[in-house]
């Protein structure tokens, strides 16, 4: 694969075809087409921009031990630019994780016990790329999400990193890179492949993914990747995920009094 986003784009049905089995198998990656409608996308726009309002004004720093990114928007004012939990705070974005399309997605874990981490990790993530001064968040440098597990010296356990995507993305504006077949890499080159966070640069073997709003990405948790910054400056450059968790294994849920987990130090490396 070259670094041009020549690969296939599928639709997601009640179940996996066994062409997007394979593919992903191979590739560690797959993207789907309007996953959601124009309608949900403004609908969950609305419903992360009403926990935003609540987290300002209550100053939420924390969310089950997992601190919350603030920076600031192309007019100076202060938003929330990564959210943990965040449908903890939102009937809307719970429901949304009640699709059981989701479940669509499990047999990719190839593990027992497949479920929608809400209550889990980091929760339902939204993460607010803009690229202008204040920004804290204007890309993310090469990681696995693997590290995690390592980290709590684990057993890497199965994960999904599914992105429901809010606003379209050509290549040419930054966004999401991965490097396919990274997903089947051994210990080795899952913790020294890459400086975690501190590379941003491009891979040769990369491939940007180019989003239109409703878009779902899905990629194995073991694969490199990256969130390129947009070139363009302002609102142009603004950039919305969601990510799901999909995971199996044992059951761990978070709460109030969960401790902040070791890889979110690296959190301030990501601006």
């Amino acid at each position: 694969m070259s670094s041009q986003p020549h690969y296939p784009r599928f639709t997601l049905g009640e179940s996996l075809t066994p062409e997007q089995l394979d593919f992903f198998r191979q590739h560690g990656f797959l993207h789907f087409r309007a996953f959601i409608s124009p309608d949900t996308v403004r609908n969950l726009l609305r419903a992360s921009e009403e926990v935003q309002r609540q987290w300002l004004t209550e100053e939420v720093k924390k969310v089950n031990g997992v601190p919350i990114k603030y920076g600031k928007d192309v007019d100076g004012s202060p938003i929330v630019q990564r959210f943990a939990f965040a449908s903890h705070y939102s009937p809307v974005l719970h429901e949304f994780l009640q699709d059981p399309r989701f479940r669509a997605l499990f047999p990719l874990l190839e593990a027992p016990g497949g479920r929608v981490g809400e209550n889990e990790k980091d929760g339902l993530v939204i993460n607010h790329y803009v690229n202008v001064a204040g920004s804290e968040f204007s890309q993310m440098g090469w990681h696995t999400d693997s590290l995690r597990d390592v980290f709590y010296g684990k057993k890497i356990g199965p994960m999904l990193n599914v992105g429901v995507h809010l606003d379209g993305t050509p290549a040419t504006n930054g966004g999401l890179r991965l490097i396919p077949g990274t997903h089947r890499q051994g210990l080795r080159d899952i913790l020294f492949r890459k400086k975690y966070y501190k590379d941003v640069g491009p891979d040769e073997h990369e491939i940007a993914v180019e989003t239109e709003p409703g878009d779902l990405t899905v990629h194995d948790g073991r694969m490199w990747h990256r969130v390129a910054q947009s070139p363009l400056v302002g609102e142009v450059s603004r950039r919305r995920v969601m990510y799901v968790p999909i995971i199996a294994g044992k059951y761990e849920p978070k709460h109030e009094n969960s401790p902040t987990p070791f890889y979110l130090r690296f959190l301030h490396l990501v601006k």
